[in-house]
């Protein structure tokens, strides 16, 4: 079965996230050097297929270009060579860094651990892909407010505490 590639790029560091054969999930893969990334999918594409690569695209806050994106824009057109069949899907990486500090810190990793760079680079691109997924499949996550218990629901709270 195929996977979807996930893929934080980054000048020094590119960090990998892979999909199960359902597309449902993404888990991190590894975090190569950016000057070897493409040999390392290369190397990955001989005992998988790969069926699509989904690309972290920097953007500052307010939606423009960020200093990043012109290296990101490199690296695809890079990918796209290398892999001519292959599509390469963009996704917003706003916060990915931020988001990969929080789970690690949720999962209680050691604060030793958590400044190793190459932990959060592939942990950005595991969210970078299921973002992706998750979109793709309208399956993000949604809370409909009428199936919220009474007991966790915020009037609930409010009048407990008058």
């Amino acid at each position: 079965m195929d996977r979807y590639i996930g893929i934080d790029f980054g000048i020094k560091r590119t960090g990998l996230a892979v999909s199960d054969p359902l597309h449902v999930f993404a888990s991190a893969l590894d975090t190569v050097d950016s000057a070897k990334i493409i040999d390392y999918l290369q190397k990955y594409a001989q005992t998988e297929t790969i069926s699509r690569f989904v690309v972290g695209f920097p953007v500052n806050m307010d939606g423009s270009p960020s200093e990043a994106q012109a290296h990101v824009k490199g690296f695809i057109g890079t990918l796209e060579k290398a892999f001519p069949g292959i599509p390469v899907s963009l996704e917003d990486e706003r916060f990915t860094s931020v988001l990969a500090h929080r789970v690690m810190i949720d999962g209680g990793m050691k604060a030793k651990d958590r400044r190793d760079k190459a932990s959060v680079d592939k942990i950005s691109a595991q969210i970078i892909l299921q973002s992706y997924m998750d979109r793709e499949s309208g399956s993000s996550l949604q809370v409909d407010p009428s199936a919220v218990p009474e007991t966790l629901s915020v009037q609930h709270s409010k009048k407990r505490r008058r």
